[in-house]
């Protein structure tokens, strides 16, 4: 049976959509979906994860999902790589595979004359992957040029460095493509582990748009997914802030250095998120105008770009941010920061920066639904952070509540000068680690 929940959102900044329909959509078989309906264009876009993505790599297997992912699209059944491609191509359809630390993504565009035979070829690939020897050592070819070229990218290093201090052995620690030496050791059978691990139903997200309706997509979800393992493998545990307040310096003979920095962050379903949303934008989030780019940037030349982000994720949460400066005065731009963050704490926003976030935060929000394949990435993302169907409904609204008191609350809670980690690639004067 097809259970059927709509709701209306009316985004009249979009005048092509000025009234989408969000239906939640369960098929006979059970296998849940969120789905916008629209037939003016005929295709249809489709969005599936499966949570846990390179999280479930095993030890001293790290990067083996991702091979997995790349691997999905190299053959299935009878057809090798080539035919596939050939078969993919010959219905106009197009098929991505994907892995980060929580997910495994799978994109789908596919015309409604083609729509069957799209699904049926997407369900081997899934189900059945070949997994060739030659495949696997062309794609773990590329993925290991990739991590090469990475070993010399100063800000690549950074990002590595810092996720190794702040999450140490947990997965969150490194990164999802591996490592030369553990890419290099996956075998086929850990791929095929890999892929039972993590293609599974009972971690399935799944939402569709364009032209397709509610029983016609319960048809496609059973067609395509019901074949699939009831379960994978069990999520890992949650990850634990580990870095100390303080600099670490990685030397790397470059004219500027790359600093990353960060500090425990907030989770999405935390009633404060909104306030700490805002809170980021004003810091470092929302480009030219924010405080750290106005510090750094327009008063001091100190560097090109500075940015800060909150970061959300299954099993963990940070505040970070980063930026390039000069060797010569990259200590005076992480003092700034620190300040800033300091300024933050102590005074929150001003009436006008509020204002003028929550005008930016609420008028490119309906921007985002331009298309059928951002409307489901968006309906599949809301699902996996256990957000409700009205949330394109009740978001904005949910800015506008924010006050400054909230946001100088927040900031209270949140931010941490003194626990703020950088990590800093390249060759800092007058720094050293510890400082």
């Amino acid at each position: 049976m097809i259970l059927r929940a709509t709701l209306a959102l009316l985004l009249l900044a979009l005048p092509v959509r000025a009234q989408m329909v969000i239906q939640d959509v369960t098929s006979p078989g059970g296998i849940r979906a969120w789905l916008v309906e629209d037939a003016s264009i005929p295709f249809t876009a489709l969005e599936i994860r499966f949570r846990g993505g390179a999280n479930l790599d095993p030890a001293g297997k790290r990067g083996v999902t991702n091979l997995m992912a790349a691997l999905i699209e190299e053959g299935t059944g009878d057809l090798d790589a080539q035919g596939f491609a050939a078969a993919r191509d010959a219905l106009a359809a197009e098929f991505r595979f994907s892995s980060g630390q929580d997910a495994v993504s799978v994109s789908a565009r596919f015309l409604t004359e083609n729509r069957d035979a799209s699904v049926d070829l997407l369900r081997r690939a899934l189900t059945a992957p070949r997994f060739d020897a030659d495949a696997v050592e062309r794609v773990r070819g590329q993925v290991l040029s990739n991590i090469s070229g990475d070993d010399k990218d100063p800000a690549t290093l950074a990002s590595r460095a810092f996720d190794r201090l702040a999450w140490g052995d947990h997965p969150y620690g490194s990164s999802p493509d591996g490592t030369a030496e553990t890419v290099a050791a996956v075998t086929r059978e850990d791929i095929l582990a890999a892929h039972r691990a993590a293609i599974a139903r009972d971690r399935i997200y799944v939402a569709a748009a364009g032209d397709i309706s509610a029983a016609e997509l319960g048809v496609l979800l059973d067609t395509l997914l019901a074949d699939l393992p009831a379960t994978g493998a069990p999520q890992p545990p949650a990850a634990d802030w580990q870095a100390a307040g303080g600099v670490t310096v990685a030397p790397f003979p470059v004219p500027q250095s790359v600093v990353v920095f960060g500090q425990p962050g907030i989770a999405r379903d935390d009633p404060d998120f909104f306030a700490a949303f805002i809170l980021n934008e004003v810091l470092g989030g929302g480009g030219f105008g924010t405080r750290l780019m106005t510090e750094l940037r327009e008063k001091r030349g100190l560097t090109y770009g500075v940015s800060t982000y909150l970061a959300p994720m299954d099993l963990g949460a940070m505040f970070g941010g980063q930026f390039s400066a000069d060797n010569s005065r990259v200590a005076e731009a992480v003092d700034l920061v620190r300040a800033e963050w300091t300024r933050m704490v102590e005074g929150g926003l001003t009436a006008e920066e509020l204002a003028s976030t929550k005008t930016y935060l609420t008028g490119s929000y309906p921007l985002r639904f331009d298309g059928n394949g951002p409307i489901a990435r968006i309906l599949v993302g809301m699902q996996m952070d256990d957000l409700p169907i009205d949330y394109p409904v009740t978001r904005n609204a949910e800015i506008e509540a924010v006050t400054l008191e909230d946001v100088a609350r927040v900031a209270k809670r949140l931010l941490r000068p003194a626990d703020l980690a950088f990590v800093v690639v390249g060759q800092p004067e007058g720094m050293a680690t510890g400082q």
